[in-house]
């Protein structure tokens, strides 16, 4: 019997978040959904949180995935842009682990390594490969969406190794990995 589980991939952003789906029965991947949460016509920074956390629970309740993986923020100089990714990050993981889904965090050339084979691919070869992969008609106009659906990709191809990534099965394992950030 194979085994059936879903990943929810997410791309977490304050203009943007985009987000896919899988379903991996076995070892292979089925296509689900994809799409993204537009918040460019949102002021409000808090009230774009909310819309994250909100979303992303919605997701949760209506495909019931199995695990989340998230794509890390990229460290830029921007020292506020970057603030403004981690809080996005950290309210769509705070939904997962208040689900009690494990989520996986990846940084951007992880994925895109994973997906295309090369650290510094360009979102359109990443949405170029998955489409090929994933057998999809279309490409959204936005690659936001194709960015969380190469982090459950990758995910999914990560599935049973040991990844560069940190890993959260509740509040109580990111607490013990990150006692620094409680204090």
């Amino acid at each position: 019997m194979a085994t059936e589980k879903i990943i929810l991939g997410i791309d977490p952003g304050t203009t943007i978040m985009g987000f896919g789906l899988i379903k991996v029965v076995g070892k292979k991947m089925e296509f689900i959904q994809m799409n993204e949460l537009m918040l460019q016509k949102y002021d409000d920074h808090y009230l774009k949180l909310k819309l994250i956390f909100e979303r992303t629970i919605e997701l949760i309740d209506t495909y019931h995935p199995d695990e989340i993986a998230l794509e890390a923020p990229f460290f830029g100089k921007n020292v506020q842009s970057m603030l403004k990714l981690g809080r996005a990050q950290g309210v769509a993981m705070a939904a997962g682990l208040s689900r009690e889904i494990p989520v996986t965090e990846y940084a951007p050339r992880k994925i895109k390594m994973s997906i295309t084979g090369k650290g510094t691919a360009s979102k359109e070869q990443v949405a170029l490969m998955l489409k090929s992969l994933l057998n999809l008609k279309t490409l959204p106009k936005n690659l936001d969406a194709t960015d969380g659906l190469a982090a459950a990709v990758c995910h999914f191809y990560n599935s049973g190794k040991i990844v560069g990534g940190k890993n959260y099965t509740g509040w109580a394992s990111f607490v013990k990995q990150n006692p620094k950030k409680i204090k």
